[in-house]
């Protein structure tokens, strides 16, 4: 059997995660970066992991290459595994990507309960679906079951009174500034209790 060693963890972590550096990992700033994290003072991580304050400042400052038992119990004392403490954060890279979507300007498409105007549509692979809703139900009757998707949703009430229908919760009446933020696997309907189409910003989570 191969002998784990700290050099095949840091392979390894290579391998299955991102690189943004050619440069080598400094354990000593990793480290010392998950400690800080964590709000934690050099007692408090040793504490944690079970070694000497003295111990644990000689590896953050890179005088004192760790044992794989040492590395072990830094890995349990951060709550993380091992790998982890050879694997530098994953930082996501700037796109500069941005969308603007004048008023009415949106891509529309209206159903029998709703009126969606899409938002920031020229955005392609996006994380969020953001939109713009006219709700012209005025009864649940209306609606064929319960509308149900993938993700997360955070919606907002522009103008007007709602009714939230959700799967598991009693329903809520909302006005102009209150919002929801729910499961969307739920399923859940919305109708216009008041005299006109009411008018929500509904935001949908894609990943």
């Amino acid at each position: 059997m191969k002998r784990t060693t700290p050099e095949n963890l840091i392979r390894v972590a290579r391998e299955n995660g991102r690189q943004d550096s050619a440069e080598p990992l400094n354990l000593g700033e990793r480290v010392r970066e998950l400690r800080k994290a964590r709000g934690w003072t050099l007692e408090q991580a040793a504490g944690q992991a079970g070694l000497a304050r003295s111990t644990l400042s000689k590896i953050e400052n890179g005088q004192m290459s760790p044992t794989y038992e040492a590395l072990k119990k830094l890995a349990v004392g951060l709550e993380i595994s091992v790998p982890q403490l050879f694997t530098p954060p994953q930082r996501e890279k700037v796109s500069g990507r941005m969308a603007a979507t004048r008023a009415g300007e949106g891509q529309h498409q209206a159903t029998t309960t709703y009126e969606h105007e899409l938002l920031a549509e020229t955005l392609t692979k996006k994380r969020m679906l953001p939109y713009r809703a006219r709700i012209r139900a005025r009864d649940v009757s209306e609606f064929d079951g319960w509308v149900r998707h993938d993700g997360e949703e955070f919606l907002y009430v522009l103008t007007g009174v709602i009714r939230l229908y959700t799967e598991f919760y009693e329903p809520i009446e909302m006005r102009r500034g209150d919002s929801a933020y729910y499961d969307a696997t739920m399923g859940h309907n919305v109708i216009s209790v008041s005299e006109e189409d009411a008018t929500l910003l509904w935001v949908t989570s894609l990943t």
